[in-house]
């Protein structure tokens, strides 16, 4: 089985760069407080570290 985290959107969107409004869609997350179960890859590492002040590991599960 894969490794998953759980992430929490913990910040708004509202007047932020475009490009960090695309990576939380890409995330899965568009609501405040939305959580997603996503597979812990590099690239969904790469985008969480991109935009630590909008979203919030909560649980790496194995």
């Amino acid at each position: 089985m894969a490794k998953t985290i759980v992430v929490k959107q913990i910040g708004s969107p509202i007047r932020r760069p475009e490009v960090q409004r695309k990576t939380l869609i890409g995330l899965g997350l568009n609501k405040m407080h939305k959580t997603r179960e996503l597979e812990d890859t590099p690239s969904v590492r790469g985008m969480v570290n991109k935009i630590p002040h909008l979203v919030q590991i909560i649980e790496e599960r194995d």
